[in-house]
């Protein structure tokens, strides 16, 4: 061993296999960095003096004599607010062709927000999306999951979050993006001129697979300076959450680790809590909340991915294409936001909770109208009635692309009521009724 710059160099590498490789050395951190002949890698395992490295792009080439320098610290991002409107690589180092970012050098991955610095969510985040902001509306410092089929057109919908959001920041995490989905991002946020409120993190299918690890952490820590040091509210996008966990998969498995239930990791659910609990809600009025895709292999929510991601979030959004209008809507009865009682009818209208109610009780009226009559059984007039209404409620409220105000939302459901129902069959208590309903 040598150091050099208070940096320790080894020569001598006891074993690689395809992803790792091992060596004795001294006073090395866990999730380090290094240098192993000149490819980037991360210590992931410690046994006494024997050091495991991940080797991002692989091991090819590297021969058991290769220079293997460690940096002392783990993986950084310098943060400041140059990061605003900049694309970077999961190394957080620019891919859009613009210089380095002159800033503070943070370690990536530190520890979640102590509770004690935490305070009640208590502000609405408005997407423009009405099946969110009406059914299912988000709260500062809330964390959440989009669950989607995989050919569901969720990076579009997250486009239009992050362009839609009333929020200050929108740090953006894409984990193993197609070209064709990075250069969507882009070219979005570019021709909308909103680059200047949004940082990109992206890895894409060209890039190795692992370093889909490091993506989170980067926009998580961008997040945290925007909330801490500038007292913002930032909403964090992460899409996919399903191939950040295949990425860990990958990881234990090169390490011979026994894989848990779906082949994935057994440390799976804290690895997934280690990001999540990230979202916060600070005394001083900056706030971290959390969107993140998590895409469902044939729509299977017990499978380990969304099972563990349902116990550590608060709620989730469901993606479903709705064959009576042809479009993808947020399904009312399987999404759930667990922390907007704390908004709807304080920080929204009065009559938003009873609106809201109404139309998934409409709704779901209309759904065993539909199941009586493919299976032979006669409709009433209210049955006729309902389904009409569930057809317009998922082609105004529901669907992805309609983009208005949560005011005209509950206006629209009151509409809706008014036009196919009696007031008794509506059921909106008098007081209400008399002040909103009559539109």
């Amino acid at each position: 061993m040598q150091t050099s710059a208070f940096q320790k160099i080894y020569t001598k590498i006891n074993n690689i296999t395809k992803a790792t490789c091992s060596l004795h050395a001294d006073g090395v951190g866990y999730e380090e960095t290094a240098t192993v002949n000149g490819k980037l890698a991360q210590v992931v395992k410690i046994q006494g003096n024997l050091i495991t490295l991940q080797i991002f792009s692989g091991t090819e080439g590297i021969p058991t004599n290769a220079e293997v320098i460690f940096s002392g610290h783990a993986p950084i991002l310098s943060v400041s607010d140059e990061l605003s409107g900049r694309f970077f690589n999961a190394h957080g180092q620019p891919i859009d062709g613009g210089p380095e970012i002159d800033g503070k050098p943070v370690e990536i991955g530190g520890p979640s927000v102590n509770p004690v610095r935490r305070k009640q969510p208590s502000e609405l985040i408005a997407t423009g999306i009405a099946g969110i902001d009406l059914n299912n509306t988000l709260v500062t410092g809330q964390k959440i999951p989009f669950f989607a089929d995989p050919d569901q057109p969720y990076n579009q919908i997250m486009a239009m979050v992050a362009l839609r959001a009333k929020a200050d920041k929108i740090i953006l995490g894409g984990m193993g993006l197609t070209d064709d989905d990075y250069l969507f991002f882009k070219n979005v946020f570019e021709n909308a001129g909103a680059t200047d409120r949004i940082v990109s993190f992206v890895n894409t299918t060209e890039d190795p697979p692992v370093e889909r690890l490091l993506v989170p952490d980067m926009a998580l820590t961008a997040a945290e300076y925007f909330a801490t040091e500038k007292n913002q509210n930032v909403l964090v996008l992460l899409t996919d959450m399903t191939l950040y966990a295949d990425a860990l998969s990958i990881v234990s498995n090169r390490m011979d680790q026994i894989p848990s239930k779906d082949s994935m990791p057994g440390s799976l659910y804290s690895d997934l809590a280690r990001l999540y609990e990230k979202a916060v809600q600070f005394p001083t009025g900056g706030s971290v909340t959390i969107i993140a895709v998590t895409t469902l292999s044939g729509g299977d929510i017990t499978h380990a991915i969304p099972d563990n991601t349902g116990y550590i979030t608060e709620g989730q959004l469901f993606l479903r294409k709705d064959s009576d209008i042809g479009k993808v809507i947020i399904d009312p009865f399987r999404s759930l936001s667990r922390l907007k009682q704390l908004v709807i009818g304080k920080k929204t209208g009065e009559d938003h909770p009873q609106v809201m109610n109404t139309a998934v009780r409409l709704f779901a009226d209309a759904a065993n109208a539909k199941t009586k009559s493919e299976n032979g059984f006669d409709l009433t007039d209210y049955d006729q009635r309902t389904l009409k209404f569930a057809k317009e409620y998922s082609n105004q409220l529901l669907a992805v692309d309609i983009n208005i105000e949560i005011e005209e939302m509950i206006n629209t459901g009151w509409k809706l009521f008014n036009k196919y129902f009696t007031k008794s069959e509506i059921g909106i208590k008098d007081e209400i009724y008399e002040k909103y309903g009559n539109l």
